[in-house]
């Protein structure tokens, strides 16, 4: 497998896995992709449907690590996708404590306009969010490969909210790893800003930056961009510009995918073409969670829409409405009660948009600059915008009124309690239902996460796992920084030895 950049630079040059998992960015400020997709089977999707996590992980992956020996391939994702990391008991009740040991269990809603209705827990490892599922591996991933090279590593990674925790919980007491994480001060949750800013261990920095997650992005892009001190000191990334992150959570997509079709009937002689059609909706700030199911379709799986789900800050759903993409800025990015995906400008974007382009990178380079110079671009009036419907995407947008109606609806018809990022998914879902087509909305984070509101829809207190009781009033440690790029540098050399 052969790693390029959606902006073309090394064309000719050979890039594994390995060599692309500890650095990000390409060094012309593109993304790596691989230079062609896999394809499945249709005799590997049959042999796949009753895979434990960890083994069909393994066949997803191989696929793309193919430079990672297989016997110690299947050894890191054994090691990574444990019953024990993904048992986090929802309030302690054993029957969910038995479905997390399933690490994403599918959880049935009901049948709503003759679709199947249903919830992909993705948040049962360690911070109660969907950023486990990549970043666990992530860290087991950086562990082996720093050991083979003798490297060492000063991670620096931006946060509206969960990726922070995800990173630190993965990486902490990871040899030869530091972890610099920014994340935009007092604009996240209690119970976030408390499993961040809580942990005490040495190799662990965190980075209040005063302004919003895009300053604190462009940050990252910034430090990233300077070949010369990232080289220096070692920079790598865990945010989903890192390709390792999103094609992790590719696997989930196969596994929700043979969740939802469980009762019906396909072998290895049902030609893929017949195969049941399943739905997925993503809430999506960034575009990387929702950037991994558009991979998986393109390597066969039977997905029918990719409904992209976003909150007040519709960054996304402009563009797949309208096909203008319009970053905004801090002024324009408002703080919401999904704070997750409090995102005007979606850095995993540019891999889609390399897609519909035709893999074309001199016309990637092109937009990405007016992005830079002009705020954006606007595809409404090329043919390239026409061809977003042949990769199922379909978008929405919700509101903080939307988000709480359907935290009470989802709580008063089905007794399930969602997270405010999920309702927004629900909510959009809702829009796409079609009948006998299975749709699956990704479950983001658990509710106790975002309690405060929960507090509001439901007037009770979230539920808790028994690990987070008093969570928020632990001591806190981190540092207050101004959005400065230099500044970040600055501490990065002042706290590696």
């Amino acid at each position: 497998m052969n790693y390029i950049s959606t902006r073309g630079a090394g064309a000719g040059e050979r890039h594994t896995f390995s060599d692309i998992l500890l650095g990000g960015l390409a060094k012309d400020g593109g993304l790596y992709l691989p230079s062609e997709y896999p394809r499945v089977s249709a005799d590997e999707l049959a042999r796949w449907r009753t895979l434990s996590y960890a083994d069909l992980a393994f066949e997803v992956l191989r696929k793309f690590c193919d430079d990672i020996p297989e016997d110690e391939l299947h050894a890191l994702v054994r090691r990574t996708y444990r019953a024990d990391v993904y048992a986090n008991a929802r309030g302690g009740d054993a029957a969910h404590a038995g479905r997390a040991a399933e690490i994403t269990p599918l959880h049935a809603l009901g049948v709503e306009n003759g679709a199947p209705l249903s919830l992909l827990e993705l948040s049962n490892g360690p911070t109660l969010a969907f950023k486990d599922m990549a970043m666990q591996l992530l860290g087991n991933l950086f562990e082996y490969t720093l050991a083979k090279t003798g490297q060492h590593l000063n991670i620096l990674g931006a946060t509206s909210g969960d990726t922070g925790s995800a990173a630190e919980y993965a990486m902490r007491g990871k040899h030869g790893v530091r972890v610099f994480m920014l994340s935009p001060n007092r604009k996240m949750s209690a119970f976030q800003t408390a499993q961040m800013y809580s942990l005490q261990d040495e190799n662990i920095f965190n980075l209040a930056v005063e302004g919003v997650f895009d300053d604190a992005q462009d940050i990252v892009k910034a430090v990233s961009n300077d070949h010369a001190f990232k080289a220096r000191y070692a920079i790598g990334t865990v945010n989903s510009i890192n390709w390792a992150r999103v094609v992790a959570q590719v696997v989930y997509y196969f596994r929700g995918y043979f969740a939802a079709t469980r009762e019906q009937h396909v072998d290895a002689s049902t030609a893929l073409a017949d195969w049941p059609k399943v739905s997925f909706t993503v809430p999506s700030g960034n575009f990387g969670n929702v950037c991994a199911g558009h991979i998986a379709r393109m390597m066969g799986l039977p997905i029918h829409r990719l409904v992209v789900a976003t909150n007040e800050n519709d960054v996304l759903d402009e563009f797949f409405r309208t096909g203008v993409y319009r970053v905004r800025g801090a002024a324009e990015t408002f703080h919401t009660t999904s704070p997750s995906m409090d995102i005007s400008k979606a850095s995993n974007f540019e891999r889609f948009i390399y897609d519909l382009l035709g893999r074309d990178p001199a016309r990637v380079r092109a937009l990405f600059h007016d992005v830079e110079t002009q705020g954006g671009f606007d595809l409404a009036k090329s043919g390239d915008f026409a061809r977003v419907a042949q990769f199922g995407f379909v978008s929405g947008r919700s509101t903080h009124a939307v988000r709480i109606s359907t935290i009470r609806d989802i709580w008063d018809r089905y007794a399930t309690m969602i997270d405010t990022h999920t309702a927004d998914g629900v909510s959009v879902a809702r829009q796409y239902l079609e009948p006998g087509i299975p749709m699956v909305v990704l479950e983001t984070a658990q509710p106790i996460k975002f309690g405060e509101t929960i507090r509001e829809a439901l007037d009770r207190e979230a539920v808790r796992p028994p690990a987070f009781e008093g969570l928020e009033a632990l001591p806190q440690r981190f540092e207050v920084l101004p959005a400065d790029a230099q500044r970040v540098k600055d501490y990065i050399v002042a706290h590696t030895a």
